[in-house]
């Protein structure tokens, strides 16, 4: 089974499309890398819970949108290579100094994947 990193983080909409420009050179590393599947959404329906929601989790403000993405590895063994060599690629420097949001308000971890039901894509 594969192994997936999940981060959900907040994001103001004012530094929006300088997100998405960090997320897509981002995509390119860990592609590059290895990397199976690399995807960043942005909160669409995330209302704001009363005692828990993504909103609350990033304790996002009224001008920020709540991110959700993941990467996708054959294995956690692939993941940890592939992470070191994320981390150390030049083309990420800048932008791993400069984020366009709260680092400090990320939620992140690693998962083991125990079902991965999927439609194949019509071609």
């Amino acid at each position: 089974m594969s192994y997936v990193d999940g981060f959900v983080l907040a994001v103001p909409q004012a530094k929006l499309d300088e997100y998405k420009e960090m997320a897509r050179k981002a995509s390119d590393v860990w592609m590059d890398h290895g990397a199976l599947a690399y995807v960043e959404c942005t909160g669409d329906d995330v209302p704001y819970g009363e005692l828990t929601s993504f909103p609350r989790a990033v304790q996002a403000k009224d001008d920020e949108l709540v991110i959700f993405s993941w990467v996708v590895y054959k294995s956690r063994q692939d993941r940890d290579e592939i992470l070191a060599k994320v981390m150390a690629d030049p083309r990420l420097k800048g932008d791993m100094e400069n984020m366009p949001f709260d680092g400090k308000r990320m939620i992140y971890g690693g998962f083991e994947s125990f079902l991965d039901v999927q439609k194949e894509a019509a071609l």
